[in-house]
């Protein structure tokens, strides 16, 4: 955020006092070094944090870059290093060099740029540290784990010069630039809701019975970094920390923040929306996950509102969309089904245009590096925070709500509005997938005012509190940059 609390920067001072105690070699990343400066000719060296799973397609795209080199790898699990050296080996690439800790790939002077894909929790921190050792930084979405990092990654980046792109490829799209400027030019009208979709099944995660190990192959302190050392309670260890507060942020901040993105992107919003209300829950079965599987989240700029459903239980889909958005204007609607295209629909139902075509965001990022100019870069780091903002301010309300029986009627939402027609159509999902709405109860979140340009909440010292977390020594994000 842009402002930190009195309480917070104390607790920060303290937090950094700890720090200036501990031996240099558990200390974090060097200080700041100058950019080298890569000509188009020369090659960009480039590191990978994080690939165990969506950082394999960082590795293979800059593997497949001529004018790339990948320099080194760093997993925290050395059991995910094989495939990546693999994939180096298979494209006749220089095996990269590997580390376990990122404090010890930072002190590394053979690289220009870093490429993250870790869990949600490492985002803001790794990409703080690398580009106060100087590097520039792609990092995957959502870009934060709370508000306040997102805010203070963007501040680092623009006073130190950084090019810091965020991981929400459909920004490189060129369907979806052209379907963008239709929108921006008024051809669909006065547009007055913007709806994400993240229909995606999602199945239980289980239940352990006890805290379980991590697996011996994993540093576990270096992999919890900024967040508590706690015991371990689900049963898969990769993955399935999206579905635990500690780490992840449910499906708003997984598959959801493209979508997020996207609406966003359509409404020409760049700030905060002036209040945010969440409700859901998590259904169908009884698991480790802490998350909704169920939710829909409203944020209301006004004159217009941005409406996202999470839905983990089978569902059909709307209007042609399952993981995508609809814009709804005055002259017809828009649907992006994909990452890459737009179909406009008169109030008719007519087709009047479609769009489609892909991009390379991992290219475009290059490019930028190359250039050194933020304006090159389709989705800044800017961009990035305030659509990650989004999902934190969803889950913020969801997290202070309470229960409520589906067999009371909601105050949430007026009759005949938006947000009571997406309310009805989860009730009537829910049951088609066998939950009984006359038992069962869901989370009503709270009602969030936001002041949108300190990006804080107005008269409410809980849900501030809740824009940013405690952080592990020495795994400190800054209060400021």
């Amino acid at each position: 955020m842009n402002q930190i609390s009195r309480r917070r920067f104390l607790e920060d001072s303290v937090a950094l006092l700890a720090v200036a105690a501990i031996p240099s070699a558990a200390m974090a990343a060097p200080s700041g070094r100058a950019p080298r400066r890569v000509s188009p000719n020369e090659k960009l060296r480039i590191a990978v944090i994080g690939f165990n799973g969506r950082g394999m397609d960082h590795v293979n795209a800059y593997l497949g870059m001529p004018d790339v080199e990948l320099t080194a790898l760093c997993d925290p699990d050395t059991a995910t290093w094989g495939k990546a050296l693999a994939a180096a080996d298979k494209a006749k690439r220089p095996a990269p060099k590997t580390y376990q800790d990122i404090r010890s790939l930072l002190e590394s002077k053979e690289i220009d740029a870093v490429s993250i894909a870790t869990p949600n929790h490492w985002h803001a921190l790794a990409a703080i540290w690398a580009m106060q050792a100087g590097l520039d930084v792609y990092v995957e979405k959502p870009v934060s784990h709370n508000v306040s990092e997102g805010r203070r990654i963007v501040e680092v980046a623009h006073k130190l010069g950084k090019i810091c792109q965020c991981g929400t490829q459909s920004r490189s799209s060129s369907g979806l630039k052209e379907a963008m400027d239709y929108l921006h030019t008024g051809k669909l009208g006065k547009v007055t809701i913007a709806r994400g979709l993240c229909y995606k099944p999602r199945t239980s995660i289980g239940k352990v019975g006890s805290p379980v190990e991590p697996p011996n192959t994993v540093n576990y302190d270096c992999w919890a970094g900024p967040a508590p050392l706690k015991p371990i309670t689900r049963k898969r260890f990769h993955y399935d920390w999206h579905w635990q507060w500690a780490f992840g942020n449910g499906d708003l901040g997984n598959q959801g923040i493209h979508e997020m993105d996207k609406a966003r992107w359509g409404l020409n919003k760049m700030t905060v929306p002036k209040s945010t209300i969440s409700l859901g829950g998590r259904f169908g079965y009884e698991d480790d996950g802490e998350t909704a599987n169920t939710q829909v989240v409203v944020h209301d700029y006004g004159e217009c509102q941005l409406i996202f459903e999470v839905r983990g239980l089978p569902t059909p889909d709307l209007k042609g969309a399952k993981v995508g958005n609809l814009w709804y204007g005055t002259e017809g609607v828009m649907v992006a089904p994909s990452y890459s295209k737009a179909v406009v629909y008169d109030n008719s139902g007519a087709v009047v245009r479609e769009f489609t075509g892909d991009g390379d965001h991992y290219r475009n990022f290059v490019d930028a590096c190359k250039s050194r100019k933020r304006t090159d870069l389709n989705a800044d780091i800017l961009e990035g925070h305030l659509s990650s903002a989004l999902c934190h301010l969803g889950n913020i309300s969801y997290r202070l709500g309470t229960l409520q029986p589906f067999n009371t009627k909601s105050g949430a939402f007026a009759d005949g509005s938006p947000g009571a027609e997406t309310f009805g159509r989860v009730e009537e999902h829910l049951a088609a997938n066998g939950v009984r709405l006359d038992s069962a109860t869901y989370r009503l979140g709270r009602q969030l005012n936001i002041d949108q340009k300190k990006e804080t909440f107005k008269k409410d010292a809980e849900a501030d509190h809740m824009l940013t977390r405690e952080y592990r020594a020495p795994f400190v994000v800054p209060a400021k940059a």
